[in-house]
């Protein structure tokens, strides 16, 4: 348990480490950013994966709290 906690912890913050990195807009939102500049565009970036990660911090939850109850 701590083995598997340690290692999602380890992946979540590296992923942390390349969230301005990350590139998560489609064509349309592409176009629009380019227009903002470049600090409103990472902006609109970061707003982008935020609204992301929140279904899959949700699901996430419930596929963990599923794999616990059922794992023994």
């Amino acid at each position: 348990m701590k083995r598997t906690l340690i290692i999602l912890l380890l992946c979540f913050s590296c992923s942390l480490l390349y969230l301005d990195k990350a590139q998560a807009q489609c064509s349309i939102c592409t176009k629009t950013a380019a227009q903002l500049g470049e600090k409103p565009a990472k902006g609109l970036n970061a707003g982008i994966i935020y609204l992301a990660l929140t279904p899959f911090a949700i699901f996430g939850v419930i596929a963990f709290r599923w794999w616990k109850r059922n794992g023994d």
